[in-house]
């Protein structure tokens, strides 16, 4: 089958073409395990972080991709809750334990035994993957394959993160970055709290004006102060400076959610900026986010059929993924990125 192969840490400033298509054999489904035909898979930012040696995989040759939609194609001993033919989607968790603390309590996100799509696993820039039953989902009827694919990621990990929020409606959203996964927070909101006025910083014009467009009541740059003091800011960017920035952004008792993977240490000084009566002060607080839970990835999919939440999305053969990666590299982001694979 074709995949696109990783066979190690590259720097994309110096190698724009770090993935190498390749003949791969066909794998099979194991012990409660499905073979899946994939459609088709999504391109994220945590690949860049694969690639770029900040959450590296520990094994080479990996095939990267955790935004995966395909259908059954067969299933291994053990398989019950899937049909042949039908369609199934695969998130960042791969798997976990199933028996520690965490996963009892619903938090599998935190277990130490977490393995990750495409990273640990070999995930969806392939003809065909396999993964577990436990850890895969049945996509709406609603949302065709490439509506579908960003969900899994940049839906589930922005609806986890609005969940930390402990925003209520009526309350002030900030968001802070503005890609595949800010989108589609501020169309959940519009959803789930009608009342709650949305403010965008962006460092591009154009995703400024794209938030607009989506109904966000303001759009300024990362150093910008909002009209209003906000009560919970999200962060959707791989660097610190729009956290600093945030956080004076916040009203008394707001909270930052910081929904990144790995934060990049090109601006890390940024960080001295900080002022404790300005930045810190009242009571305002800092949450990160740690992957997503099945619950996350079903709840997203359960919104965005009822509310009709469809990402604006563009298209990549298989073979281009090196160009999608790249234009993610450079900031070039509006919706999600999406490889056809079948």
């Amino acid at each position: 089958m074709k995949a696109m192969l990783l066979h190690g840490v590259e720097d994309l400033n110096r190698n724009h073409s770090p993935l190498k298509l390749a003949d791969i054999p066909k794998p099979k489904p194991g012990k409660g395990e499905i073979l899946i035909k994939v459609s088709v898979c999504g391109v994220c930012h945590t690949e860049l972080d694969e690639i770029e040696g900040r959450t590296p995989p520990e094994i080479y040759p990996v095939v990267p991709g955790h935004q995966v939609v395909g259908t059954v194609e067969e299933y291994g001993e053990g398989v019950g809750n899937f049909k042949k033919g039908e369609r199934v989607g695969v998130a960042w968790i791969y798997s976990a334990c199933g028996e520690c603390y965490h996963c009892k309590e619903g938090e599998e996100n935190l277990c130490k035994d977490f393995t990750a799509t495409g990273r640990d696993k070999n995930g969806g820039y392939a003809e065909y993957m396999t993964a577990p039953t436990d850890f895969a989902y049945k996509i709406p009827n609603e949302l065709n394959d490439e509506e579908a694919a960003p969900l899994l990621c940049a839906g589930a990990i922005g609806y986890r993160s609005l969940s930390l929020t402990n925003l209520s409606d009526g309350k002030r959203l900030g968001l802070t970055g503005f890609g595949a996964s800010g989108h589609l927070v501020l169309r959940m909101v519009h959803y789930l709290y009608p009342k709650s006025d949305v403010f965008v910083f962006a460092r591009n014009p154009d995703e400024r004006k794209f938030a607009l467009e989506l109904g966000a009541v303001w759009a300024g740059g990362t150093e910008e102060t909002a009209p209003e003091p906000l009560h919970a800011i999200i962060d959707t960017t791989p660097v610190w400076k729009p956290d600093v920035e945030a956080l004076r952004n916040l009203a008394p008792g707001g909270r930052l959610v910081i929904n990144a993977i790995r934060k990049q240490d090109s601006d890390i000084d940024y960080l001295q900026k900080i002022d404790y009566s300005t930045h810190l002060w009242m009571e305002k607080e800092i949450k990160s986010v740690a992957n997503v839970t099945r619950n996350d990835v079903k709840m997203m999919l359960k919104i965005a059929a009822e509310a009709g939440i469809k990402p604006d999305v563009q298209l990549f053969p298989l073979e281009k993924a090196n160009d999608a990666i790249m234009e993610i590299k450079q900031g070039k982001i509006k919706g999600g990125k999406v490889l056809q694979i079948c």
